[in-house]
């Protein structure tokens, strides 16, 4: 008989460590994440920043975000669903979109810090690439780009929001190479090409050809657009708008909805032991008042 070696043994077994949580649903590269929260020892618990940049179905997440022992710790916030209020109301998740949250962003967290007025950032958004110049008084608030588990390729929507930071006056250390409209062959990046994703032309030219070709699909595909009387030739104008806005007044605001009066409960309130003694009590008298009724009906069965 063939002797078959054992390949995990029990010292294997015993010595075996579970990977992190968030390493097993495959949400945290920590190997990556380590390189970016590592801060110097003479740095005497300086915060290490992150510009954090997070994409769902139907909204854009931007986070000013530093590591501590306790957790992370959110310095500032902006979402892709806060864009109505500035003026846009569709299309909350392209290129433009995620420009204009990582927009929104950068001004909101100069404005926390009281740096608004010495770093305006580049105010013409012009496709080029642009990074902020230290001022006299105070250096630029810097931080570094976390693209989680996205495939950084070229044209990528998380380099536009990154690119809405650093027009608005945020310094994060960057290359242009993945911004839209870097050409591979000539090693250089297209500004025009840029300035047509920043305010939307490859969303206008898509609604050009739908239109033409295959009108129904642009009823419905477009639909919301449509609705609010947005054409192809218009959304260069209303970005415009959009990045004038969040310039004018990037504080946040509260949500209108009121809290509700009542919470539900779902699982049962925990008792005292003096509630549970008496319902103890309240049980075992309604048993014997049972048991002593159903004696009484038997005795009168026999007379």
């Amino acid at each position: 008989m063939a002797f078959v070696k054992a390949q995990k043994t029990r010292a294997y077994f015993k010595r075996y460590q579970v990977k992190f949580k968030r390493r097993r649903e495959g949400k945290t590269d920590y190997r990556a994440r380590n390189r970016l929260i590592n801060q110097d020892k003479n740095k005497y618990n300086t915060p290490k920043y992150r510009f954090v940049v997070r994409f769902t179905n139907k909204d854009v997440t931007a986070q000013i975000i530093s590591a501590s022992i306790a957790g992370d710790i959110v310095l500032a916030s902006a979402y892709a669903h806060e864009l109505p209020r500035y003026g846009l109301e569709v299309g909350l998740t392209n290129y433009a979109a995620a420009y204009c949250t990582g927009l929104l962003l950068a001004r909101r967290v100069l404005k926390m810090l009281e740096m608004d007025q010495e770093y305006e950032g580049n105010v013409e958004a012009t496709g080029e690439d642009y990074s902020v110049e230290p001022a006299e008084t105070r250096r630029p608030f810097r931080a570094l780009l976390d693209v989680g588990l996205i495939r950084t390729t070229t044209g990528n929507r998380v380099f536009g929001a990154l690119k809405g930071a650093l027009d608005g006056g945020l310094d994060i250390p960057h290359s242009d190479k993945r911004f839209a409209g870097f050409a591979k062959d000539g090693k250089q990046l297209d500004a025009d090409v840029h300035r047509k994703y920043i305010y939307g032309g490859h969303v206008a030219t898509y609604m050009k050809t739908l239109m033409e070709d295959e009108p129904e699909k642009y009823q419905s595909h477009f639909s919301e657009y449509i609705k609010r009387g947005i054409e192809a030739d218009n959304l260069e104008a209303l970005y415009k708008k959009v990045h004038a806005a969040i310039r004018a007044d990037p504080s946040a605001k509260k949500s209108g909805k009121q809290p509700p009066k009542e919470h539900k409960r779902y699982n049962l309130k925990k008792l005292t032991y003096d509630e549970r003694k008496a319902s103890l009590i309240k049980r075992l008298n309604a048993l014997n008042a049972a048991a002593g009724g159903a004696d009484d009906d038997e005795e009168s069965d026999e007379e």
